[in-house]
């Protein structure tokens, strides 16, 4: 109970913000008219119901006109079932598109914020796979939201609107205990709480184990498509080495993972599905043999049978509704666990970074110098890589970074203020862009233009001379007649080409202080220096800290840091 307690707040808490957010007039209103129209269903099913009274009254008096008269009635609520339906679908369909996109976008703000997307791998909790918390677990909890919220307040309209009439056509049933005559009013409506009740109780324990099979499920199949994912994009390292077989391999072990997952979860259902048929085959006949002695003793008609039997079952539906939606609340309930599981851990990264005891301090000073102070790097888990930096980096220095290329690259992160872990402090240059190229330039697909020019708008920041003109410094001259054709660039393009176009990114951009990992590695060493010269000449008073491994590029730096 505590956990439920918990989940139901942090829901709650999550989804306030939705109804308050800057298009609250439009959700709300949308909102307000699903519960109006869903008000006019309840009356709809309450005016068929009277409108099957009315005909088995008829056809129980051989009466004619009244046949006639029942079969107008039934055509002009059909025409206003049909409008009313369709009109109540489009507004539950806006009200969940309204919804997801806030949810999506709330979430990925959240995510893909000031490196947090990147910090969180390193932290422990359960974030995996936020690929599929976005995409496909916002769409369940939101959509499956609306449905349920929906259909639980059409369940409560019914429970008001049906108890009425059950009451009524109930009458006055005397119970005869030989010493005594009890009275009981409203008997169907007691018959009908208590046969709700022992199922919902019952429905609840049978649905109690598919909530954890269903979010088992879910990353069992978040983590086999990440897994195919990841042989697509690394499909040519992968038949370099004629790796397949051990690709398959992993394949194989993941989809066996998802098969328990998916028996579990099949059990689940199965229970589910057996307890949900033989309730809703005994509710549709459990009304008329109650109802059917008091029919053949004469004190009722057969309409009234009917409308009883048709009352019973709405009442026990709208009763029950925690059995008929145990299925989709557990679907609901564990997208909407994976979703609140990846803003937690975003919290927890907020507050880790919120802890400056044993975090780097990256501070900006009004000098155009690079420092480190008493600076330490360290890992998560408290394994130190690097201490004791001290050291100072002007203008237009260039310096090399020796020692342990990883712990190099952990302290290019740390710069970039997406690595804090350690101690001591970073001071920036106030004035000047810092600008760093890994040893993989990320190429977003869409055009060869967007991707060089990314994250700027190509349309706005570059001129086409201006991209022609880093094309052929950097070497790709081929490419000029690409710019505007759409592809995969990662796929399409060898590694060495990514990296000259890294170089083009540089030219452009123009930095003040440009940070190389490994950068050029895919090249040969005469290209590569090549491409270091080019630095050179291009923005002479720029600043340079480089991680590379090529022999004879001593020569370009004045300086050395040994990590």
């Amino acid at each position: 109970m505590p956990q439920s307690r918990n989940f139901l707040i942090e829901f709650l808490r999550l989804t306030k913000q939705f109804w308050r957010s800057n298009r609250k007039l439009k959700i709300r209103g949308t909102a307000l008219l699903l519960a109006v129209l869903t008000l006019m269903q309840m009356a709809m099913a309450v005016l068929m119901t009277q409108w099957s009274a009315g005909l088995f009254n008829a056809l129980e008096q051989h009466s004619m006109s009244g046949l006639m008269t029942q079969v107008g009635l039934l055509a002009i609520l059909l025409v206003a079932d049909m409008v009313l339906t369709g009109s109540h679908l489009v507004t539950k369909r806006n009200l969940q598109i309204y919804w997801r996109d806030w949810m999506t976008e709330h979430v990925f703000t959240c995510w893909m914020k000031a490196g947090r997307h990147y910090l969180i791998s390193h932290l422990p909790g359960e974030h995996d796979n936020p690929d599929g918390r976005i995409a496909e677990d916002c769409r369940v909890a939101t959509e499956s939201a609306v449905v349920l919220g929906h259909s639980l307040f059409y369940s409560i309209l019914l429970l008001i609107g049906f108890t009425q009439v059950l009451w009524s056509r109930s009458g006055v049933v005397t119970l005869d205990l030989g010493f005594s005559h009890i009275p009981i009013y409203g008997h169907l409506v007691w018959i009908a709480i208590i046969y709700s009740a022992l199922a919902s109780w019952l429905g609840w324990l049978v649905s109690r184990p598919l909530t954890g099979a269903t979010n088992a499920r879910q990353s069992a199949e978040a983590k086999f498509r990440a897994s195919l994912l990841e042989a697509q994009e690394n499909s040519q390292a992968i038949a370099l080495i004629h790796a397949e077989s051990c690709e398959r391999h992993q394949f194989r072990e993941l989809f066996r993972k998802l098969q328990v997952v998916w028996n579990a979860q099949t059990a689940a259902w199965r229970n589910i599905t057996m307890f949900g048929t033989g309730y809703a085959t005994l509710s549709m006949a459990f009304p008329i043999l109650i109802s059917a002695p008091r029919y053949i003793l004469g004190k009722i008609t057969l309409g009234t049978l009917m409308q009883s039997a048709q009352a019973f079952q709405h009442m026990t539906g709208a009763l029950s509704w925690p059995v008929t939606s145990a299925g989709a609340i557990a679907e609901w309930r564990a997208s909407v666990e994976r979703i609140l599981s990846l803003l937690r851990a975003l919290d927890n990264v907020d507050e880790e970074l919120a802890k400056p005891d044993h975090l780097i301090q990256v501070k900006s000073f009004d000098r155009p110098v690079l420092a480190f102070r008493d600076l330490s790097i360290v890992k998560y888990d408290g394994q130190v890589l690097a201490q004791d930096i001290n050291m100072e980096i002007g203008k237009g220095e260039r310096v090399l970074i020796t020692g342990n290329p990883f712990t190099g690259a952990k302290l290019f992160r740390a710069i970039a203020g997406i690595r804090p872990w350690g101690s001591g402090v970073i001071e920036l240059p106030s004035q000047g862009r810092l600008f760093f190229m890994p040893p993989r330039p990320y190429l977003p697909t869409g055009t060869l233009r967007d991707a060089i020019c990314y994250p700027s708008s190509s349309r706005r920041v570059f001129t086409q001379e201006q991209i022609e003109q880093a094309l052929r410094l950097a070497g790709l001259e081929n490419q000029i007649n690409q710019l505007d054709e759409s592809g995969n660039w990662v796929n399409i393009l060898a590694p060495a080409e990514q990296q000259r176009l890294g170089m083009v990114r540089l030219l452009l951009n123009r930095p003040q202080w440009i940070f190389l990992q490994e950068a050029f590695d895919s090249l040969d060493s005469q290209d590569e220096e090549q491409m270091l010269r080019l630095i050179c000449d291009q923005l002479p008073e720029a600043t340079l800290l480089t991680i590379s491994h090529m022999a004879n590029g001593d020569s370009f730096y004045s300086r050395r840091l040994a990590l």
